[in-house]
């Protein structure tokens, strides 16, 4: 069956059985590859995706689910959030791998956007469910922080 999906401000026409996993249409289809594959069951964050503005785990996002949707990955990010979470990343030197930065930023940014100044507590609520394995939490914690204060200036 033919979709229509709007990523990144882009309209695509993708052909994709029904519960094609939105994931692997961005990934293979589109060759957008900053979105990973981690685990395949939404436990771990590294698929995630905005979809009208909320983050979602694209590995169980069926592609029928979001025709007419706004999609945005990794690579579509542009809002003042987006901004403030790219530099704060970039100052504080989150990333040691790398592999789940993009879900951690998508989740961040979902964070930002809903609450311009939230506390540890909100931001360890927010955040749980995107695993990191080198173990960055204190990191990515402190960037939102920077972000947040960014944002703010």
């Amino acid at each position: 069956m033919t979709i229509e999906l709007k990523l990144n401000g882009t309209t695509h026409h993708v052909d994709a059985e029904p519960g094609t996993p939105l994931l692997w249409v961005i990934r293979d289809d589109l060759k957008m590859t900053g979105t990973k594959f981690g685990c395949g069951v939404a436990a771990c964050g590294a698929c995630t995706v905005h979809v009208d503005g909320e983050p979602v785990r694209s590995c169980q996002t069926y592609i029928e689910d979001v025709e007419g949707s706004e999609i945005t990955t990794i690579e579509g990010l542009s809002s003042d959030a987006a901004k403030a979470v790219q530099t704060a990343w970039a100052e504080l030197d989150v990333v040691q791998c790398g592999y789940c930065q993009s879900g951690q930023i998508m989740s961040a940014v979902g964070l930002l956007t809903e609450n311009k100044s939230p506390s540890v507590a909100e931001i360890d609520d927010y955040m749980n469910g995107n695993a990191c394995r080198c173990a960055t939490y204190q990191r990515i914690r402190a960037a939102i922080q920077r972000a947040s204060e960014l944002m703010e200036a």
